[in-house]
């Protein structure tokens, strides 16, 4: 039975009436499927209207000359000016929303045929499960649910070149990671530690380095080489961190200032807020200039970073309209999920965790390891190693984490991912978890698949118990270290 080619004429942006398809998505399961407001392409399979379902694309050929063609073609004829003005650019963006749709071909020439029953088609999106929603009465924020953390941009993981950096930047947007979080450099931070536990802290923050500089390259270069919708997906999360002076609102502005310079962007997506020292009440007072600033367009939602749930309650309490607070979290250390979870719950305010997967600690490269023998296992030699294996002693020591590794690794065999993979899959089936953070080594090594794979991956029942039987064994790092953040404010 000869297979049909179908022509559809196309009026390129002067109509915006998008072409109706029905599809059925071949996904291993349902959370990879798109939002309507996604860009992504996937192959897909068409059903028609006949009695006989076809398969979208068709192979043309002759002796070895092939080539294999969408059913149904875009038919240019009409850009000749008798169905309306073209505007040239304009055209081409709507080509590339065709594209973009669903990787239809484009056929030109004067001999294009308009079928006079074509075969109906209509799309059928479902909603995408690669996002979340942070959002306090009308401020919200889409972000990506894996998001990628600037940290090691810093040279303390190895040295980044600035242009291969950003060249994996889009790299990872293009793969549909799109939200990056970084901090503003705050080596002056280091002058008011009072402890190690600040200077730790301090450390940690300026390690972000040149990371929101970067973020407005990389932005610069999206609003060059990528289309207008991409843009709409980037999001860029930053931080401010400041030393424990009085909060003017002269002071905040100026701050915030310098972050939309180096990012290049007239608002921050999110200001994520620390604060050292609780005995000083001026954080609300920050937090209520950083509220004027977003009531004003410089900011889009105000958030926290590292606040305990005491100080949560106190600002939501003040009228502070927080969208959420970044905090430690992960298979080792839950404390997020034994009283700030709760609140947050009550309140609508979301989690967006870092140290998920311990700086690569919660890796195969650790399984089988006894790094108490000198170089008989992987070296701890960036500073979120040296960080997380402390955490790992307050938990339950190197055995019990073996223990740990070995259970992730039959989860992640039995469903043929990464044992990172499986790790940030436990914590953002968590409550209250909109997001988890990887690392990324911009230009130096890459995790796309790895990060990709987290949103098909589906934990049973038998999984999620195996993890939190073992989890369980550990310390209760809440009696331990104190509640999100006190790690940083303890001496």
């Amino acid at each position: 039975m000869a297979s049909s080619i179908v022509f559809t004429g196309l009026h390129l942006f002067k109509s915006k009436k998008s072409i109706k398809l029905k599809t059925s998505t071949r996904f291993s399961d349902s959370r990879q499927q798109l939002s309507p407001n996604s860009v992504k392409c996937c192959s897909t399979t068409t059903t028609a209207t006949t009695e006989e379902d076809t398969t979208r694309r068709v192979t043309v050929k002759n002796g070895n000359d092939s080539l294999d063609i969408c059913r149904v073609l875009n038919g240019m004829w009409q850009t000749s000016g008798g169905w309306g003005r073209i505007d040239r650019d304009d055209a081409v963006e709507a080509m590339l929303r065709h594209a973009d749709a669903v990787k239809w071909e484009t056929k030109t020439g004067h001999n294009a045929i308009r079928k006079s029953n074509p075969i109906q088609i209509q799309c059928v999106i479902t909603e995408d499960n690669r996002n979340s929603i942070v959002k306090n009465r009308n401020d919200s924020l889409e972000i990506c649910k894996v998001v990628n953390g600037m940290w090691q941009t810093s040279g303390g993981w190895g040295r980044i070149d600035r242009n291969n950096a950003v060249d994996a930047m889009l790299r990872y947007a293009d793969a549909g990671l799109t939200t990056f979080d970084m901090a503003d450099i705050c080596n002056p931070i280091i002058a008011f530690c009072k402890s190690m536990s600040y200077f730790e802290m301090s450390v940690r923050l300026s390690l972000y380095g040149p990371a929101e500089d970067l973020y407005g390259i990389f932005i610069n270069r999206v609003r060059r080489e990528r289309p207008p919708e991409y843009l709409d997906k980037v999001r860029g999360l930053t931080k401010w961190v400041p030393p424990p002076v009085k909060m003017t609102s002269s002071y905040v502005r100026e701050s915030i200032n310098v972050s939309r310079k180096r990012m290049d962007v007239p608002s921050l997506d999110m200001l994520q807020f620390h604060w050292w020292d609780y005995s000083n009440p001026g954080y609300l007072d920050a937090l209520k200039h950083l509220t004027d600033l977003k009531e004003e367009g410089k900011i889009r939602t105000v958030a926290l970073t590292n606040f305990d749930t005491e100080r949560l309650q106190i600002i939501l309490e003040n009228g502070i309209p927080v969208v959420s607070n970044q905090v430690q979290h992960s298979i080792v250390d839950m404390r997020p999920q034994q009283k700030m979870a709760e609140l947050c719950q009550l309140t609508g305010v979301k989690l967006i965790t870092y140290g998920t997967v311990m700086g690569g600690l919660l890796s195969e490269k650790f399984l089988d390891t006894n790094i108490a023998i000198p170089f008989s296992g992987p070296p701890l030699n960036t500073p979120s190693l040296q960080k997380y294996k402390r955490m790992v002693d307050a938990w339950g020591g190197w055995s019990l984490f073996q223990t740990l590794l070995q259970t992730l690794n039959k989860v992640a065999s039995k469903h043929g991912v990464s044992i990172p993979t499986v790790a940030v899959t436990y914590i953002l089936d968590q409550p209250a978890v909109a997001g988890s953070m990887i690392g990324v080594r911009l230009g130096l090594s890459e995790h796309i698949l790895d990060s990709n794979a987290i949103f098909s991956l589906v934990l049973d029942e038998e999984d999620v118990n195996s993890i939190q039987e073992v989890s369980e064994r550990g310390k209760d790092l809440l009696g331990v270290i104190g509640d999100c953040g006190d790690e940083y404010r303890r001496a």
